[in-house]
């Protein structure tokens, strides 16, 4: 079998991330061919080293770029990279071969006001900012209006970005595979407003009414503007998606009640005599 052609994406000055790239080319060699980290070298795949924050840097480039992802894990929850070195050493035959398992994952275009679109892999947030009055919005899904939306802000997800701000604002989790956009209002000013999926072809427009002075468009934990009253705010499926290579030996639901404890119950404490 011949070796794949990989970009190896690591910061090596961060020490523990340096360290993991030296394991990974060490044991590697016999299936891959590091050819560096220039995005644009002709390859079969990219490994990523690092946290969630890495993971949805790399994404939307990648995806430009048609380039499957291998994710390695060196942060503190590490959902999206699907590997560690030693699970990504132990299943390298299967990952580096031409049947390793994917998954493609869809990403969001965000428009400002008819402006250059953003790439969002997990999620698109508006959000109240400073004086932290309430906000006031114009949506429209499919270009069906909805009423006056009123609330500290409103959450745009993709499926892989669901366990993030969404689900911290009640939104519901979803399948990564699935094709759909999560809309999810942030403590609405109304018990009727409720998160609602989308189906992946919908087109969201949301207009501004009343905005604060700090008020901003937060993409993927990143501000990307300060928005103002009669700012249009558009969402959809972007034209890209992303390959994500799976680790073998685990799944998404596995790494729901790992690393998020979903559906765990209560922890019990024993009872004891008082003093």
């Amino acid at each position: 079998m011949a070796k794949k052609r990989i970009i190896l994406l690591a910061d090596r000055t961060n020490e523990s991330i340096a360290s993991i790239a030296d394991l990974l080319v060490t044991h590697l060699v016999d299936v891959v061919e590091f050819v560096g980290d220039d995005l644009q070298t002709p390859c079969d795949g990219a490994i990523a080293i690092g946290g969630d924050g890495t993971l949805i840097h790399y994404g939307p480039l990648l995806a430009k770029l048609n380039i499957p992802l291998i994710g390695v894990n060196s942060g503190r929850l590490g959902f999206l990279a699907t590997f560690d070195a030693e699970s990504l050493i132990d299943y390298r035959n299967e990952v580096f071969s031409d049947s390793a398992k994917l998954t493609s994952v869809m990403l969001l275009e965000i428009c400002v006001d008819g402006g250059e679109p953003m790439i969002a892999m997990n999620e698109a947030m508006i959000a109240a900012g400073h004086p932290f009055r309430i906000l006031e919005f114009d949506l429209s899904i499919n270009d069906i209006d909805a009423p006056t939306f009123r609330g500290d802000g409103m959450i745009v997800s993709t499926p892989i970005g669901s366990t993030a701000h969404n689900v911290s604002a009640g939104g519901p989790i979803v399948d990564p595979a699935s094709s759909v956009i999560v809309f999810t209002p942030v403590a609405a000013h109304s018990l009727a407003v409720r998160p609602v999926v989308l189906a992946h072809d919908a087109t969201i427009k949301i207009t501004l009414r009343k905005a604060n002075e700090g008020t901003s468009l937060i993409v993927d934990g990143q501000v990307k503007c300060h928005i103002k009253e009669g700012t249009q705010i558009t969402a959809k499926q972007a034209s890209d998606a992303l390959s994500i290579v799976l680790n073998p030996s685990n799944t998404y639901w596995n790494t729901l009640v790992d690393k998020l404890h979903w559906a765990a119950p209560p922890e019990l404490i024993e009872k004891t005599d008082s003093l």
